[in-house]
């Protein structure tokens, strides 16, 4: 049975895979031109500043075409578009999201809430959340996540009519709090469809390094394509139920990959690359793409508040999994 951390120790195939990889310059990816403001932090462990271990995302103007986009996408795992949404329409969205937050307690009395300034004391959890739920299937989140210029760029993209999956994720990350997504690739929630998924994760609002946006384990779409490979050979002899599901014998918890980051980079000798995010942009990532987040640090005590959703060409095989709406324990 292969397990992931077996694969991490001992995937030959993965390790080749990621030294061809590499063996080629990776458009754009900075250098650490300084050390992050705060000491980045996941699950209980602290990123390496080292210059080999961590690294700036490489932005790209979102006028620079679709040709573009897909070469670079292809080179790099992923695309982050700068100012490809409008900024004044994301910032008007975050304070309606969480005004509608504000009745668990959630934000400071008094304070606009598109600034998302997180209350001192406690909230009520269960009243936040499940206002999320009523949110992510509001009209109004709907039709921020299908705007005009998303579906434009994507049926380019994919090189054909776009679908845009029914489950969409919208997350809010409290500052001071532990939070931190461990690392993984979003093919292992979606196997029973294409795996030609594009993820497009929309900051809604800014999110420089200190509040803990997504970060990218560089080149390591190579790496989750080789592990994924692996994994359906060891899956092939299970039931088609549990094939796909990211749950089943062979995984690790929750699906993830690692929740040890400092680990991966040093095991695959690569780096973590992270950016300073702000609202207007978003990021297209591989489904094979390794990444994760760090812990909301906010110097200004603000929420972090952020959505993933995912595109597939209409024509391709749907994971019918994704066909409902997002709950916060539909083990997906």
């Amino acid at each position: 049975m292969a397990t992931v951390h077996s694969l991490l120790e001992l995937s030959t195939e993965a390790r080749s895979i990621w030294v061809s990889e590499m063996s080629r310059p990776i458009g754009g990816a900075q250098r650490l031109a300084a050390v992050p403001p705060v000491t980045l932090m996941a699950n209980g462990k602290a990123l390496s500043t080292a210059p080999n271990r961590l690294g700036y995302l490489a932005p790209t103007d979102a006028s620079v075409g679709v040709e573009t986009i897909r070469d670079r996408f292809a080179e790099q795992g992923y695309v982050w578009l700068k100012g490809l949404l409008s900024r004044g329409e994301v910032l008007d969205f975050r304070g309606w999201v969480l005004s509608h937050l504000a009745e668990s307690g959630l934000l400071q009395p008094g304070t606009d809430p598109s600034l998302g300034i997180a209350a001192t004391g406690t909230f009520d959890r269960q009243r936040a959340d499940r206002r999320l739920m009523s949110l992510v299937r509001s009209t109004a989140y709907e039709g921020f996540c299908a705007q005009p210029l998303m579906s434009r760029l994507m049926d380019a993209f994919v090189g054909g009519l776009s679908y845009l999956h029914k489950r969409k994720i919208m997350r809010f990350t409290l500052p001071g709090t532990t939070v931190a997504t461990p690392a993984h690739y979003d093919l292992v929630y979606l196997r029973g469809g294409t795996s030609r998924v594009v993820t497009a994760w929309i900051p809604i609002g800014d999110i420089p390094v200190d509040m803990g946006g997504l970060v990218y384990l560089e080149g390591s779409h190579a790496i989750g394509a080789a592990m994924e490979a692996r994994f359906a050979k060891d899956n092939a002899g299970l039931s088609a139920e549990e094939r796909i599901s990211a749950y089943n014998r062979n995984m690790a918890e929750g699906g993830w990959v690692s929740k040890d980051l400092p680990d991966m980079a040093d095991r695959f000798d690569t780096r973590w690359l992270i950016a300073d995010f702000e609202a207007g942009d978003v990021v297209l990532h591989s489904p094979y793409m390794i990444h994760a987040s760090t812990t909301n640090q906010s110097f200004d005590g603000r929420i972090r508040l952020s959505t993933d959703i995912r595109y597939q060409n209409v024509d391709d095989e749907i994971d019918a999994r994704w066909a409902n709406h997002w709950s916060l324990n539909d083990m997906l």
